[in-house]
């Protein structure tokens, strides 16, 4: 037994090298791109574009890409979190097939590129969760499940640098059970591919922050409150429009969804242009105070369309990136309205951190990944509090109020069902989200 977990734990290093190294070739084939044709070479500088190429590079990229899929085999379009969360839902050996993970490569790489409202971590999981099934190879199907979990772990902790955060998405987000034999060779996986990003980018966390995150006073709990409440109907909202539009229309051919999906973000980046790409420029300015109260509320209103809608259009990109940007820029606007409030409040960059963790929670379904990627992502311990705070009234809202569970599990139901067909999550359902795993 012992002898079958140091060879497990081995290959779940091997896997995290693996799925670190896929991950980082990704994000550079991205940043690369982008460095050569956006102005002043800034990456994500989608802003600084006239307004012409604002809307044609995401109509043209999308029409281009719709194209190239729609030559592909059906079975090949399966691609990101949901494509993994499918494979580890069935009962047997977890199938990630190479062509997938190559097809999720190039085309979330075109995808961020040409300016789509998706990100890298999505796809990220998909990348570490194949090259799990890979390392796996002949091993019985329990090894290859546990390796495949590896690699999705290893996907998240290389694309944010937060190795704890990627192991509790695997166990909230992809509903794989603990266990200290499973969890030990991903916790190898995690770890392995941080330091594979760290050796590539330094340790600093993903995002600067200027100001001290920190509350000023207690009676910024009512604030959190607030906040949290606020942040659980706009994840909801999300995810209803998610929903309603992989319902109603995603079984639009390629070119045309992924066109109209284009020309929605075009149209909204012609009035806030910050909605284009994956945004962490956009949020490192809200996280040091650079953006004001209309562009910030501007930006949750179109950011949480032109993902949906990218999402829902089945854009081969992720929706992670795109909820914490949200989440900070409702929590910026918090930040900015507590301002004028008569007791000492915190910072705009506080609140919008803080907002950051609570979407991401509410959308996702992970409140202890959401609490420790904030952690991680801002390496001060001083969030954890009224990110709890702000995490739990999010989380009732979304959860109980709305009765909506993980955008992923939606999606996962609505892709295995005729279009128009309407799925209503059962009870015995949500519960099986919760317990799924071996």
């Amino acid at each position: 037994m012992q002898k079958d977990l140091i060879r497990l734990t081995a290959l779940g290093a091997v896997t995290g090298l693996l799925a670190g190294l896929v991950v980082l070739a990704f994000r550079w084939a991205i940043e690369t791109s982008q460095r050569s044709f956006l102005p002043g070479g800034q990456l994500g500088n989608y802003e600084a574009l006239p307004a012409w190429a604002i809307l044609a590079l995401p109509v043209l990229g999308g029409m281009i890409l719709g194209l190239v899929f729609e030559r592909l085999p059906v079975s090949l379009r399966s691609v990101g979190i949901v494509h993994t969360l499918q494979q580890l839902r069935h009962t047997g050996r977890p199938n990630l097939p190479l062509g997938n993970a190559v097809v999720q490569f190039f085309g979330g790489f075109f995808a961020i590129v040409s300016g789509h409202s998706v990100d890298r971590e999505g796809p990220g999981v998909h990348l570490g969760a194949a090259t799990g099934t890979w390392v796996g190879g002949r091993s019985d199907d329990a090894d290859t499940y546990t390796l495949t979990v590896c690699g999705a772990a290893a996907g998240i902790a290389a694309a944010f640098n937060t190795p704890l955060a990627g192991i509790l998405f695997v166990i909230e987000v992809l509903g794989v059970r603990y266990r200290v034999d499973r969890f030990i060779p991903v916790l190898a996986a995690s770890v392995i591919a941080a330091i594979t990003t760290q050796l590539a980018y330094g340790s600093a966390p993903l995002f600067t922050v200027g100001a001290d995150l920190q509350m000023a006073s207690h009676d910024e709990i009512l604030v959190l409150a607030g906040l949290g409440l606020a942040t659980g109907v706009v994840a909801a909202a999300f995810i209803y429009l998610t929903e309603q539009t992989l319902e109603r229309a995603g079984h639009l051919r390629p070119a045309l969804g992924f066109a109209l999906a284009g020309l929605v973000t075009g149209l909204i980046g012609l009035l806030v242009p910050q909605v284009l790409g994956v945004g962490y420029d956009t949020l490192n300015n809200i996280l040091n105070n650079h953006l004001g109260l209309s562009v910030l509320a501007l930006l949750v209103l179109g950011k949480v369309v032109a993902t949906a809608v990218a999402i829902g259009l089945r854009v081969p990109g992720g929706l992670i990136g795109p909820s914490l940007l949200i989440g900070g820029a409702l929590g910026g606007v918090a930040g900015v309205l507590a301002q004028s409030l008569a007791f000492p409040t915190g910072s705009e960059a506080f609140y919008a951190a803080v907002g950051m963790a609570a979407m991401m929670s509410a959308a996702l379904r992970a409140p202890l990944a959401g609490l420790i990627a904030l952690l991680e992502l801002t390496s001060n311990p001083s969030v954890l509090f009224p990110g709890m705070i702000c995490i739990v009234f999010a989380d009732l809202v979304v959860r109980q109020l709305l009765g909506r569970e993980s955008i992923f599990e939606h999606i996962r139901r609505l892709s295995e069902v005729a279009p128009g067909e309407r799925v209503l999550p059962k009870a015995e359902d949500r519960e099986g989200s919760d317990q799924a795993g071996r």
